[in-house]
């Protein structure tokens, strides 16, 4: 039997990554994935109990971080007086896009993983995951902008799950196109201003 060593798991995720990468999760196979690693079969069961395992082993540890930080964000702005929410609104979602991009940038191929070919695995709705919360706080805010005086009008949650996924899925075209973080940085600023500016529109209007 093969002893574990931390090289023959790194060549087996490393395998794995390009495999996936190149074919996504459901027409990755495992035969070339191990066939690359220069690991037997029975190696790697030792590792790991199915692709799917491989899969989240590669993407989790990321996931994991863009999803807790994104919830940081939306506790830590809730959590602000009713009264401060306003005033915080678009610096407090700008600073959490700054750092979403930043991090995507430096860890491109298991984000692009994550986001593209994770299709038939437990992450296949990550992106939609993050709307939805979007929208929830969303409607958690406008009812918050009510309490306070303002008049903002009714806006549909098929609306605003529409608008937050164009957000979102706009964001996810930096790992698409591997755009330069240079470049991406810009962009996604961008695009948080363009967004920012209909938000506002809407809730005024």
């Amino acid at each position: 039997m093969e002893s574990k060593t931390p090289d023959t798991l790194e060549r087996i995720q490393q395998a794995a990554l390009d495999e996936f990468s190149e074919k996504g999760f459901l027409g990755a196979s495992l035969r070339q994935i191990v066939k690359h690693a220069g690991v037997t079969t029975g190696a790697f069961y030792g590792y790991f109990s199915s692709k799917e395992a491989l899969f989240a082993s590669i993407v989790e540890p990321h996931a994991a971080i863009l999803m807790s930080k994104y919830v940081d964000a939306h506790i830590s702005f809730s959590e602000l007086p009713a009264e401060e929410q306003p005033e915080h609104m678009v610096e407090e979602s700008g600073a959490y896009i700054h750092w979403m991009a930043e991090y995507v940038c430096q860890h491109r191929k298991p984000v692009k993983l994550l986001f593209c070919g994770a299709e038939g695995t437990g992450y296949e709705n990550f992106i939609h995951n993050m709307v939805e919360l979007e929208v929830e706080s969303t409607f958690k805010y406008m009812e918050t902008l009510r309490r306070l005086g303002h008049s903002i009008p009714e806006l549909s949650p098929s609306l605003c799950h529409i608008i937050a996924s164009g957000m979102l899925d706009g964001f996810v075209e930096i790992v698409v196109h591997d755009i330069p973080q240079e470049q991406a940085m810009r962009d996604v600023e961008q695009l948080r201003t363009f967004y920012t500016a209909g938000w506002l529109k809407l809730m005024s209007s």
